[in-house]
């Protein structure tokens, strides 16, 4: 399985509920915090709905 590597590199502040709920559920709490994930599809499309907060990259 392909993994992401993504990065939170704006803050969920101002942004909506469903935004914020998204970070949480990636597992991204705070500025510049790094996690690794699967490229499952489910992951995807909750990239897709934050990827002006995130950098996403191939790990």
């Amino acid at each position: 399985m392909r993994k992401l590597k993504v990065t939170q590199v704006k803050s969920v502040i101002d942004r909506s509920k469903k935004q914020k709920d998204t970070m949480i559920a990636l597992g991204l709490k705070k500025m510049n915090q790094t996690v690794v994930k699967d490229a499952t599809p489910q992951i995807v499309g909750m990239l897709t709905k934050v990827k002006h907060l995130v950098i996403i990259e191939e790990a």
